[in-house]
């Protein structure tokens, strides 16, 4: 697919949500990029979204018809953010019509099928990737900075929390086991990844593998995990502690320690505009590093270039990035009580991710 920069790149959306409206919020930070088509189930909601982002005073066309809007040769790529459950669905939907995809994370919910969907995209020759928004915050690449020039000295440990009190409505997407619900999953997945974004910074870019994992987790009384807390040992005697949460309230700062000092995202790491290093005896040196518009304009950005590149993957988020987080997941999960099973109980068609 030949484009240049000045050229329109036209979205499709799948699921119209909460998740979707910081989407095209962004779409105006990313030259060409253009909402061109919306698929909902519900034809009232979807439109909504589609008038709410409308953009030159037209807005995206909407469909009640996964089929139509993955057929409609207008469509560059594919933006997917309903409920977890749903994502394998809809991505082997798109991969099969030859559609390149942009994912909400997690992309799947278990390294099984992970592999699978991967290996469709090579066979099939489609690019994929996992929406990992952070790898591309104007924060992360000063910390990478940072970090690489020796600023912490070696690595000793790294801390993080992203904590939140969640509705109490029990059939919310978040404690349902139908919908994929869990703390590991929605949340979680960002402590995942930014402790193996440190240690690829650290290590020319080579991530290792954790050495074993410790493990308490809290489940709710529909079956998810409400809460984790897990420590990641690593080759070195390096280890990552971190909780995540619906059950809790916190500054969801995290810490990386070295020998000469801490590199810290002060406060919801996983979307930081600021970051700081810190030592025992002085005030913290900050940077300021805000986004262009919410953030997820720098995952925009890098989807469209690959795949008019011609690429299968992002370089800045592979799939072996990916199969790195679902292994991670996968392995914090069957340590949870009872042995739970790494795969939604149930499927269900729901609303889209709020």
């Amino acid at each position: 697919m030949a484009h240049d920069d000045k050229q329109t790149f036209n979205w499709g959306v799948i699921g119209p949500g909460g998740i979707a409206n910081r989407f095209a919020g962004a779409l105006a930070a990313v030259p060409g990029a253009r909402l061109a088509a919306v698929f909902a189930r519900d034809a009232s909601k979807g439109q909504a979204y589609a008038d709410q982002w409308k953009q030159g005073g037209e807005a995206a066309r909407v469909t009640t018809t996964l089929a139509d809007l993955l057929a409609d040769p207008a469509v560059d790529a594919v933006y997917i953010a309903t409920p977890h459950s749903h994502h394998s669905e809809y991505i082997r939907a798109a991969l099969l019509a030859g559609k390149p995809v942009l994912c909400e994370k997690p992309l799947v919910t278990s390294l099984e099928e992970a592999q699978t969907l991967i290996d469709l995209a090579r066979e099939k020759g489609v690019f994929l990737m996992e929406a990992v928004w952070t790898r591309f915050l104007p924060a992360y690449d000063l910390a990478a900075k940072l970090l690489r020039e020796g600023a912490i000295g070696e690595l000793r440990a790294m801390n993080s929390t992203f904590c939140f009190t969640g509705p109490a409505d029990l059939s919310h997407r978040c404690w349902n086991p139908a919908l994929a619900g869990g703390s590991l999953w929605d949340i979680g997945i960002y402590n995942l990844a930014v402790t193996r974004w440190v240690l690829q910074q650290m290590n020319g870019g080579v991530c290792p593998e954790p050495l074993h994992i410790d493990v308490a987790a809290t489940l709710a009384p529909t079956g998810v995990d409400a809460s984790v807390c897990a420590t990641l040992h690593f080759p070195g005697g390096v280890t990552s502690q971190f909780r995540c949460g619906f059950d809790a309230s916190s500054v969801n700062a995290f810490e990386a320690i070295g020998t000469k000092a801490g590199l810290r995202f002060p406060t919801d790491f996983w979307g930081s505009e600021q970051v700081e290093l810190v030592t025992r005896k002085e005030a913290p040196q900050r940077f300021d590093a805000p986004h262009v518009i919410n953030g997820f304009e720098g995952e925009i950005a890098e989807a469209q270039a690959c795949i008019r590149a011609g690429l299968l993957e992002s370089p800045r988020v592979p799939h072996s990035e990916t199969l790195g987080l679902a292994r991670w997941s996968d392995a914090i999960r069957e340590k949870f009580p009872g042995g739970v099973n790494k795969k939604p109980l149930a499927q269900s068609h729901a609303a889209e991710r709020g």
